[in-house]
């Protein structure tokens, strides 16, 4: 059975729960977009959840963001990506991505849960790390300068954390 997932904003305007089968916060996002809206120490975690299972109270303090993304050749294009945030305290809470509707994406760091301890880290978007974070990767920790091509749902499978 997948695990609940309880989340909240820091002023508690905005609390969340939703059903979860991947709750290892492996990944680590140095993207600018993660590292800005919602990064610590240069990175941002997202875990990943059912979004049908998603409740939300406070929504009337909730905002979205969604960012604009260049490509290569200098032009600009707005993410599909919704990230939701508390507009009372600022809080990064989760993203949700209509492209993948069945997905919901909340921040590691806006789960009041106690959440798994991962075996790993997964560094990801390195190409967009500031100079002045130096990830913390351990021994058995993957790097990309991208996105990885695993899943976090075969990430989890993989390892034998998919919870069912």
């Amino acid at each position: 059975m997948p695990v609940t997932l309880e989340g909240s904003c820091r002023c508690g305007a905005v609390r969340f729960s939703l059903q979860s089968h991947t709750p290892q916060p492996y990944q680590r996002c140095y993207c600018t977009i993660c590292r800005k809206t919602a990064g610590g120490g240069g990175y941002a975690i997202n875990l990943m959840g059912d979004y049908a299972t998603l409740t939300v109270r406070g929504r009337d303090a909730l905002g979205v963001y969604r960012a604009e993304i260049a490509d290569g050749e200098g032009q600009c294009r707005t993410s599909e990506g919704q990230r939701h945030f508390c507009t009372r305290c600022g809080t990064a809470l989760w993203l949700y991505d209509p492209t993948w509707p069945d997905l919901v994406h909340p921040f590691a760091s806006a789960i009041d849960s106690d959440l798994p301890v991962p075996p790993e880290s997964v560094h990801l978007m390195l190409a967009d790390k500031p100079d002045w974070v130096e990830p913390q990767i351990g021994e058995h920790d993957t790097c990309f300068d991208d996105y990885p091509k695993q899943s976090i749902e075969d990430w989890h499978r993989s390892r034998g954390l998919w919870i069912d």
